[in-house]
């Protein structure tokens, strides 16, 4: 069974953005170890556990599930064969 190269990008995009987004709500909220997350930061540009970092963590977070997502269909595909 082959996997959609779109599909899947889209499903991982959306799914890692969330993540990044509600983990960086959640720690705000009830205060949790900054640090777990704050190491993301190191990869994502301007990632910090703030109101506005959960911002650019979505935006990231789209963009890099979105190529993940991508290319592990696509070699999933050309392994199937």
């Amino acid at each position: 069974m082959k996997l959609s190269v779109k599909a899947f990008a889209l499903t991982c995009a959306i799914v890692w953005a969330a993540y990044l987004f509600l983990m960086t709500w959640w720690l705000i909220a009830f205060g949790g170890k900054s640090d777990d997350l704050a190491i993301i930061g190191k990869f994502y540009f301007g990632y910090t556990v703030t109101p506005m970092g959960s911002l650019i963590g979505l935006a990231w977070g789209l963009v890099d599930g979105a190529i993940c997502g991508a290319v592990f269909a696509w070699v999933y595909n050309r392994l199937v064969k």
